[in-house]
């Protein structure tokens, strides 16, 4: 059998749509969060600095801007962590069952 036909019949599968629509909603998800959370820092650095130069405690050099910034990277950190457990789990699984569905090796 040909490799196009192979790739319809994995295409056209149940499990694998499933898959795709569930990947693609995470996606899109995680997607929406990481630019609420990115521009939300932008558009404080832009309207409103003066929030992020306020120290978090009265006599303290640390600033609110520090802690946001770093929140930044650690949300981005993590929300890249979430995306990638699920795809190397269940969606690889999803995978694999859809291709031994078709009838195909996964090697």
């Amino acid at each position: 059998m040909s490799t196009t036909s192979n790739v319809h019949r994995l295409l056209e599968n149940a499990t694998f749509q499933r898959m795709a629509a569930r990947k693609s909603r995470l996606s899109l998800f995680c997607t929406i969060l990481m630019l609420i959370v990115y521009f939300g820092y932008i558009g404080i650095i832009a309207w409103a600095p003066q929030l992020f130069s306020t120290p978090v405690s009265p006599g303290e050099t640390t600033t609110w801007g520090i802690y946001s910034g770093l929140f930044v990277i650690l949300f981005s950190i993590a929300i890249t962590g979430v995306y990638v457990h699920k795809a190397n789990g269940e969606f690889d699984r999803l995978t694999r069952e859809a291709i031994s569905e078709i009838g195909e090796d996964l090697s």
